[in-house]
Parts: structure tokens; sequence; C-alpha cells
């Protein structure tokens, strides 16, 4: 009887854990695409404001536009949270080993919690680039002249390298034209044109993030190493917002508990003497503490953001690589993967990322708590 009263335990509060998870994120999801379109679409001299990305979303996906990639996020952050959690709880367990109470201090916390946070990012990233890519590619008109009718018609370097794709026969044919007053020994030029990398679009520039954004796209064309770009950014990322999130959360838990035991007799000894906090109160210090991670790390996650929505073949890494190609920027731009082109942008988007985050952790503590009251009680 008690290993199955173990095991109806751990699948009330997984149940309970995935379920929140994932209302959080899917209420929250809308919020989420507009602030991804804010830090990449903006340029340095203009912000692009929500009601212009909501209208630019409607008119080319329609409503399903703001939830394109949901599946993805909710994947990853039902693995990312739940390991944030876990190694939060396991880490903060030898705090508090040897103690009369379950007592945490914030700064523990905040140690733990950045630990916590550089974990999930490992664990989420390959999620969250496809799913930023499927969001970029619901605000994106892609006109149908810049593919080629007939399949037949790709080069065998653009069909290994980027499925799907296919180059604009007229740029080609230009580039062709441009380059037949040239004396050459080889009279297939416009085969070899084909063939060269850098023009497997048709325009000399690389694909667009629109047409790669799918796991075999990316992986044949980039590398399986792109699922992880931005690490450093993204680790700089989510330890502040593991770190500050779980302090202030802590803080918060000790003042509302001290606030509850004010004139308690006799004076509480403990925590526990105290009793619980309301799911209410704790699910509010929760949405708070998030905002404010949120707004602490947002630059970080802006880098991150667009350096994930750059498209960037294999074999200009495997270029820069062997030229020992020096990432621009100071030291720390250079150790936090924040490009020095978006020092201007690192802040745009910060209110809807707070709103979102808030909401989204306010409502995950909350419907746990109130998943698990009624669960246990059904088990009961």
């Amino acid at each position: 009887m008690g290993d199955l009263s173990k095991n109806q335990t751990f699948a009330v509060h997984g149940i309970a854990a995935v379920g929140s998870v994932a209302l959080g994120t899917a209420f929250t999801y809308p919020l989420d695409t507009i602030k991804v379109l804010t830090q990449v679409g903006s340029s340095g001299g203009k912000e692009l404001s929500a009601p212009q990305l909501v209208l630019r979303v409607l008119t080319l996906s329609g409503n399903s536009g703001l939830f394109n990639g949901f599946g993805w996020l909710a994947l990853g952050r039902i693995f990312g949270v739940g390991a944030r959690f876990g190694v939060y709880e396991i880490l903060t367990a030898f705090y508090k080993d040897g103690r009369e109470d379950n007592y945490v201090h914030a700064s523990e916390a905040l140690l733990a919690g950045m630990a916590a946070g550089a974990v999930e990012t490992f664990i989420s990233s390959p999620f969250e680039l496809i799913k930023i890519r499927a969001q970029v590619a619901s605000a994106s008109y892609i006109p149908i002249s810049t593919f080629a009718l007939e399949k037949g018609a790709r080069p065998p370097l653009i069909a290994r390298l980027l499925n799907g794709c296919y180059p604009d026969k007229r740029s080609l044919n230009q580039y062709g034209g441009l380059m037949s007053t040239l004396t050459t020994k080889n009279t297939n030029m416009t085969g070899a044109l084909l063939e060269y990398p850098w023009t497997m679009t048709g325009s000399g520039k690389p694909p667009s993030v629109c047409n790669v954004r799918m796991p075999p796209d990316v992986i044949s064309l980039e590398g399986w190493s792109t699922l992880w770009r931005g690490l450093r950014s993204g680790i700089v990322r989510d330890s502040v917002f593991g770190g500050v999130f779980f302090s202030s959360w802590q803080f918060l838990h000790q003042a509302m508990l001290d606030w509850r035991a004010v004139g308690m007799n006799p004076p509480p000894r403990s925590d526990e003497e105290i009793g619980p906090l309301s799911p209410l109160a704790v699910s509010l210090a929760a949405g708070f503490s998030a905002s404010v991670g949120a707004a602490a790390s947002h630059g970080f996650d802006t880098a991150r953001s667009r350096s994930q929505c750059t498209v960037l073949p294999k074999y200009v890494a495997m270029e820069r690589k062997y030229l020992k190609w020096k990432q621009p920027g100071n030291r720390f731009e250079r150790y936090t993967g924040i490009h020095p082109s978006d020092r201007n942008l690192l802040f745009r988007g910060i209110g809807l990322r707070m709103a979102r985050s808030g909401f989204a952790s306010f409502m995950i503590v909350g419907s746990y708590f109130f998943v698990v009251d009624r669960l246990a009680s059904t088990l009961i």
C-alpha cells in the first residue's frame, strides 16, 4: 500500500506539473509571439508596435499565426521547467540538510536558481529555435516567384543542403548573362553557378529563415550545432532569470510568513508552526518574481532571439573556423553572446516579456496547486 500511495502521489504531481505548464504556455503564447517579432523585426531606427505586428500576423497567417510553433515551445517548457524546478529542489535540499526547519536563504536560492537556469537552457534550446523560426514565418511574406516550379530543376547541392528550397530562375539567368561576357574555359557557366552555395537562393544571400524552420532543414543546411545556437546568451539569460526568480520568490515567501506570524501567541519557533500560505498568495509572489527576473534578463533574451533567426550555413561556419574568425564586440559581449549591432535593441519588447513571464508563472503555480488539491482529494 505504501508503494501504491507513493506512485499515486508522484503521478498526481506529474500530471499537475505538465498540465499547468501547458496551460500557462498556451494562455501567454500570443504575447510571446509579439515579443519575438518585436525583437527580431525592429531596426535601430524604428520599433514595430504591438498593434502593427498583430495586424501583420493576422493578415498573413490568420488567427492561427499567433500560435505558430506553440507545440515546440510547450514541449520544450515541459522538460525545461521540470529540469529548472528539479535541479533547484535538489540543490536546496543540500542547503536545508541538518537545519531544524526548511528555511533557505535568498542568497542560497539565488545560486541554486542560477544553476537550475543553466541546465534548463541545454534542454529547451532546440525547441526554442524551431519555435522562434515558426513565429517569424507567421509574419513573413514569401513570394511564390522565388521558387522554381519543377522539382527536377534543383541542383544537387541545393537539394542536399536545403530540402524544399528552389532557386529563383530569373535571378540565376541574370547572373549567367552577366558572367557570359567573361572569357572562361568552363562552357557550363550556368551549371557551375548553380553549384555555388551562395546562389542557392538565386539572390546571392543565405536562405530566408522562413525556408529553414523545420528540424531536417536546419540540420541539413546549418548542422546539428545550430539547435544550440546562442547558447552563451541563453545560459546567461536563464541563469539570471532563475537566480532572480527563485531568490525573489523565497524573499517574498519568507516576508509573507513573517507577516503572518505577527501577533501569534506563543510566537512560532519555526515556519512549520506558522502554517502554509494560501495558493493565491504564493501564485502572486511567483508572478511578480518572474516579472522581475524577465526584466533583469531581457537583454540576453533579445540577443539570443536575434541570433537564432540568423541562417548560417555550415560551410560558412567552417570557413570562419579555418580563418580563425574573431567574434566582434568587446569582451563582455563576446562572453555573453551579444552582437555589437544589437546594442540599441536589447530592451525591445521588455514589457511584453515581463507580462508574459508574470502571467505564465502565476498561472503555472496557481493551476499546479489547484490540480494537486483536486486530484489529491479525489484519491483520498
